[in-house]
């Protein structure tokens, strides 16, 4: 019978796994050990730092900012700026110190849609390990990580979970959200009510701090949103189309959904002259280039801006006190398909196979460019545009977004997809302080973290970053490249880059090791592809 248990069947979690494990799509390589990284330290001491401390409040400084173990113990005001420091004010020396003087400490930033790596690259080649996307993280300012549907296994996800937080690798805290395997498209593993809150009681008890849905029949949804609720278990929720005509996004939203992930479920919440996108003529969902203009076309279908729908909507999700996590990142090549495919950071620090997997193929996920045209960018542009003034009418009334990158996909890679959606943010009308909060305070609370991490207080752990600028005044500056700009003093260009140290629960990260060691990943990839062509 559908739904039946049996011994064979994968371990909770691993469903999607040990599907994809069949087709040639193995997980991909745990970390084991950690090259990277100093402390955390008895008593590491940032001095005169400008504070920015996530919450929305303005820069100050200049501070001393005291860590004990991987704990803030003291955040202290040393001083005016344009005035000398008074040696009388600061705190007593640390084991270790970093000079921060002239320099700007922000929270580790929060990714809340993403993925430690994507077995779909093994089709194409040798797979990056996850300690090449946690690298990348740590060398873009991310500190804590949403793993959205655990496709190498929630077994996985778990021990690299506890590996991090023992500092056994080096890597940013994990939280674990496992695919709920309820649509037919994916893996359908759950065909009842009963099966739902089975095999979420199940997923608790193995670890999972969430679960990611992509949808599934409303009788089993509600139940299994339900249950997450009575188990403490968070969710986001990519609302499929296939699966979306039956329960938008505010549908579940009332149904107990934590967050909309994408834009999925937003513009159908929005109609009201249709309940059904008016799909072109002979579209197929799994013709991705179908799949990925038509998407492109919902926003425009949807509730004009300021109309009655679409402040009735907006009110009702502000009600519920919802958030969205757009990854406005991931879709960005949509826009303007060459800019992406030839971003400065593809040569040094893109993954031989994952590079291939983004090229145009039938079939592959993401990889819908054979026939992509500026209709399709005009509209996407269009989409954008709408998107873009709900999620920031959204913020201005108090509502909740956050950012995800759900990098691996569509030209973008990990880490800079995350720093990109920083600027998207802003282009949608967030200004910088609101960019940040978004991208830590906001971020732990959407996590239940927010007690622990995402702002610069007393008692919080230390997850930190010290840049050389202000990362208000230019969100680029953040990308591991950094961002070409003129030296006035040389009369050349040259790359600016920011950020300095990633602390992560008082460990610190030299940024410049990690690209570092990017790199020289990346090289050796290709040179053994090169070797045995």
């Amino acid at each position: 019978m559908p739904g039946t248990m049996s011994e064979a069947a994968p371990k909770v979690g691993t469903e999607i796994t040990a599907k994809n494990a069949k087709l040639g799509m193995p997980p991909i390589a745990a970390s084991t050990g950690r090259d990277r990284g100093t402390g955390p330290y008895r008593r590491l001491v940032l001095r005169g730092a400008t504070v920015i401390d996530g919450t929305g409040a303005p820069p100050w400084g200049p501070a001393d900012i005291v860590i004990e173990g991987d704990r803030i113990a003291a955040i202290t005001p040393v001083g005016t700026p344009g005035k000398p420091i008074n040696p009388s004010r600061r705190p007593p020396e640390g084991d270790h110190e970093i000079d921060c003087h002239g320099k700007f400490v922000t929270p580790g930033l929060i990714d809340c849609h993403t993925h430690i790596g994507v077995p779909y690259h093994a089709l194409h080649g040798n797979v990056a390990p996850a300690d090449y996307v946690y690298k990348l993280w740590l060398a873009h300012g991310v500190t804590t990580v949403r793993e959205m549907g655990c496709f190498s296994g929630l077994d996985w996800v778990a021990e690299q979970r506890e590996a991090s937080a023992a500092n056994r690798i080096a890597a940013p805290r994990i939280l674990a959200h496992p695919y709920f395997p309820a649509v037919n498209d994916m893996l359908k593993t759950i065909h009842t009510p009963d099966e739902a809150r089975d095999w979420l009681r199940r997923a608790k008890d193995a670890g999972a701090d969430g679960v990611k849905f992509f949808g599934a029949p409303p009788a089993i949804m509600r139940a299994a949103l339900e249950e997450c609720g009575k188990l403490g278990l968070r969710s986001g929720c990519h609302h499929a189309q296939q699966a979306v005509t039956r329960m938008n996004a505010l549908t579940t939203a009332q149904w107990g959904l934590t967050s909309a992930e994408h834009y999925y479920g937003l513009p159908e919440a929005l109609y009201n002259d249709r309940i059904v996108q008016a799909y072109p003529p002979g579209y197929n969902y799994n013709d991705e280039y179908f799949r990925f203009s038509s998407a492109g076309q919902t926003f425009l279908q949807a509730a004009e801006p300021g109309s009655a729908k679409w402040n009735e909507v907006l009110e009702r999700f502000l009600e519920i006190d919802f958030t969205f996590v757009p990854t406005m990142t991931i879709y960005d090549a949509n826009r303007d398909l060459m800019r992406f495919r030839r971003a400065d950071w593809h040569d040094d620090f893109t993954w031989p196979s994952m590079w291939r997997y983004f090229q145009p193929a039938r079939g592959g996920h993401g990889a819908y460019w054979y026939r992509w045209s500026v209709t399709n960018e005009v509209e996407w542009k269009g989409h954008y545009r709408l998107w873009m003034q709900f999620l920031n009418a959204y913020k201005n009334r108090g509502g909740r977004v956050c950012t995800g990158s759900d990098s691996g996909f569509i030209f973008q890679i990990f880490g800079f997809g995350f720093i990109r959606e920083l600027e998207l943010l802003q282009e949608a009308g967030f200004n910088a302080l609101e960019v940040l909060r978004s991208a830590s305070i906001l971020g732990a609370e959407l996590l239940g973290i927010d007690n622990e991490t995402g702002s610069i207080e007393v008692g919080k752990l230390a997850d930190l970053l010290v840049l050389d600028e202000n990362p208000l005044d230019d969100w680029k500056l953040l990308y591991g490249t950094g961002a070409l700009r003129l030296n006035d003093e040389t009369g050349k260009a040259e790359w600016r880059h920011a950020l300095r140290h990633t602390i992560r629960a008082g460990l610190v990260f030299d940024v410049e090791e990690l690209l570092s060691d990017i790199r020289g990943m990346v090289a050796a990839q290709k040179e053994r592809e090169a070797a045995t062509a």
